[in-house]
């Protein structure tokens, strides 16, 4: 009864990558397996149709890829309770009970809305599901009443618009129903892994992404292409390693942490090439991902049993979910027939 509750999850756009392991899942898998969280895990499947609609296919077929993904890494449907969003018809209902307490101008001035609406090029053809995502996530998060909410620096203000419904829903019809989530960051600078070509970001969409299924072969030649110190043209040269792709790589995945500094005081000084420094964090990077892949593959053999756990866990989300919806109706009055 004391454990928190952990509400996180992805939206179904493709494959994972190992940027999302290091900005979330590993994060998840140690709360998951701590033992002091109920933890839910969703499939965000309707906020991915606020801007791909069109194209549901892609939606359907990304579903199960993120599903084997959270298998693989060590998402553990026993502990924690993985659903899809779409399957919780609470969810919807919440959403609308919240618009009416969100202006739209709120809305417009959301700092993590406005920044994805000018990446996505909307300009004025903002789609209305796409505007409201952040009412829809606060429905995601009080359905289960979530306490704790691991998220990015980036999601800050969508967190706040959470608390915001939480505390005027409760002051309107004057009963504590909601609770108000607190966010869990990752350390500084240790949320975000940039893409192999030294973008602060790796993303699906730049196509700068080590996924979590990429075979052997596949790691070895993205390792081998990534981007490092344009000015260290010769082996004696002495290297930068801030802002090189393989040492930040090497930050997050080499446990050998006295290795790694002698690499970097070995590539500042001189004498150290890009092509052996890249050898060995493909050494690393194969160490840490073989056992996933092999995981991923083992899963990937029965399509059926990963359906199952889906809809298993969708059918316990939902309960909760209602439950909470019920309340809402309770505290709003519209339990017309109670």
């Amino acid at each position: 009864m004391n454990k928190k509750i952990i509400l996180t999850g992805d939206r179904p756009t493709g494959k994972l990558h190992i940027g999302h392991y290091i900005g979330s899942l590993r994060n998840r898998i140690a709360m998951q397996d701590s033992g002091e969280y109920e933890t839910f895990i969703m499939i965000a499947d309707q906020q991915a149709l606020t801007d791909n609609a069109r194209d549901p296919e892609k939606i359907r077929n990304s579903l199960f890829q993120v599903a084997l993904d959270y298998l693989s890494v060590g998402i553990d449907p026993a502990k924690s309770t993985v659903f899809v969003q779409s399957q919780i018809p609470a969810l919807s209902e919440l959403t609308m009970h919240y618009l009416n307490l969100v202006t739209v101008s709120r809305l417009q001035r959301n700092p993590t809305v406005k920044a994805e609406i000018q990446q996505k090029n909307f300009e004025q053809s903002i789609p209305a599901g796409f505007l409201i995502y952040p009412v829809s996530q606060a429905a995601d998060i009080t359905a289960f009443k979530a306490t704790t909410v691991p998220v990015g620096d980036d999601q800050e203000p969508m967190l706040e618009q959470t608390r915001e419904i939480v505390r005027t829903f409760n002051n309107v019809y004057d009963k504590e129903v909601l609770v108000e989530p607190e966010g869990v960051f990752p350390p500084k600078g240790e949320g975000r892994l940039p893409g192999l070509d030294g973008n602060a970001k790796m993303s699906k969409s730049l196509g700068n992404a080590i996924y979590l299924s990429d075979d052997a072969q596949t790691l070895e030649k993205k390792v081998m292409s990534m981007y490092t110190d344009p000015l260290h043209i010769k082996v004696t040269d002495p290297g930068h390693i801030e802002g090189n792709t393989v040492f930040t790589y090497l930050d997050a995945f080499d446990d050998d942490r006295e290795k790694v500094a002698e690499l970097k005081a070995q590539y500042q000084a001189g004498g150290l090439g890009d092509v052996k420094i890249k050898r060995y964090l493909n050494e690393v990077l194969q160490a840490k991902f073989a056992p996933i892949r092999e995981r991923r593959a083992e899963f990937e053999k029965n399509p059926e049993a990963v359906y199952k756990m889906l809809e298993e866990g969708s059918k316990k989300a939902n309960a909760v979910a209602e439950q909470t919806l019920k309340e809402v109706r309770d505290a709003m009055g519209v339990n017309y027939f109670n």
